[in-house]
C-alpha cells in the first residue's frame, strides 16, 4: 500500500468518526432532552389511571345526601376505607383488586370527594 493510499484512507476514516462523534452528539441531546419529558408523560399516566379508576368505582357508590351521615346508617353496610361515606361491596371488591397501595388510596379520595360533591 502507498503512503497516498494510506493518506486517503485515513482521511476517509476521519471523515467518518467525525460525522459518528456529531451523530452521537445529537442523539446525547436529544436523549437529555426527553427526561423531562417522561416524569411528567409519568405523572400524566397516573393521573389518568387515577381518574379513570374512581370514575367507574364512582358509578357503584349510591348517592349521597346533603345532611351529615347518621352514624347508624354508615355502620348498618359497608364503607370506603377510612371514610364514613356508604359503599357497596362491590366496589370493596374492585379497590381490594387494585394492587398498588398508593394508587388504592389516591382512588378512594377520589370516590370520597366526587360523593360528597
Amino acid at each position: 500500500m502507498s503512503e497516498r493510499d494510506a493518506s486517503e484512507r485515513l482521511s476517509g476514516l476521519e471523515q467518518r468518526l467525525d460525522r459518528l462523534e456529531m451523530l452521537l452528539g445529537t442523539l446525547n441531546d436529544k436523549l437529555d432532552r426527553s427526561g423531562p419529558g417522561l416524569a411528567d408523560a409519568k405523572a400524566g399516566i397516573q393521573a389518568w389511571v387515577t381518574e379513570y379508576v374512581s370514575l367507574r368505582l364512582q358509578q357503584l357508590v349510591p348517592e349521597t345526601c346533603e345532611h351529615d351521615p347518621d352514624e347508624t346508617v354508615a355502620a348498618e353496610g359497608p364503607v370506603l376505607p377510612g371514610t364514613r361515606i356508604r359503599c357497596t361491596d362491590e366496589v370493596l371488591h374492585r379497590l381490594g383488586r387494585i394492587p398498588i397501595p398508593f394508587v388504592r388510596q389516591m382512588v378512594t379520595q377520589k370516590v370520597a370527594e366526587t360523593a360528597r360533591a
